[in-house]
């Protein structure tokens, strides 16, 4: 299987609501919170991304180390939760969606922070420590350009693959999510991490 050093997840299924072994959302009270949220009760909307938000800041920390980049795109993931409950309509995990929604929070981020970056001529230096210094100019370029380079020429191997190793949900709530078969969601990460992998290897 494809390790960086960000981290990823193995192979194994966890339990439902157990995540590396830190104990996370109960999905039967999640629930409950949505449908109450969906239905404009807003004190249930805040209690809601209350209990999101530590999960959201994991989820980012995975594309972005520093604590502010990662915050940030956590703040953007939870209001795109706020303005998109609606459209969630039970299909698939809640958690599963929540993840698509940080996942593509925390890439946007990154994207705009490098653009910013590019745009003022800033000299991105080496050998700095990613969760000290802003992810533009740490260790996680490597990973985050070869994520680009795989949803670029392979966009359904990418969402599997952020799904599972950034993302860290199980190959069922994947293929729930994605709405995909079980056996298409395990090959095309298999295919994903082997991308990943050589690209990665080719930039060491």
């Amino acid at each position: 299987m494809w390790q960086h050093s960000a981290g990823v997840a193995g192979d194994a299924e966890l339990p439902n609501g157990r995540e590396r072994g830190r104990q996370v959302l109960d999905e039967s009270e999640l629930t409950q919170l949505v449908a109450a949220a969906q239905a404009g009760d807003r004190a249930s909307l805040e209690h809601l991304l209350t209990k999101l938000r530590p999960l959201v800041m994991r989820r980012c920390a995975k594309f972005l180390p520093h604590h502010a980049d990662a915050e940030e795109a956590a703040q953007d993931a939870l209001l795109s939760v706020s303005r998109h409950l609606h459209e969630y309509g039970g299909r698939g995990s809640f958690l599963g969606w929540v993840t698509v929604i940080a996942s593509n929070a925390a890439r946007s981020t990154y994207r705009s922070m490098r653009r910013r970056a590019e745009d003022s001529h800033a000299v991105l230096p080496e050998d700095v420590d990613p969760r000290t210094t802003s992810v533009i100019a740490g260790t996680r370029i490597d990973l985050m350009e070869a994520l680009t380079a795989l949803e670029r020429q392979h966009p359904a191997l990418a969402e599997s693959f952020v799904l599972r190793d950034l993302g860290d949900l199980t190959y069922l709530q994947i293929a729930e999510t994605l709405d995909t078969p079980l056996g298409t969601v395990k090959d095309r990460i298999h295919q994903a991490r082997r991308f990943m992998r050589d690209r990665l290897t080719d930039s060491a």
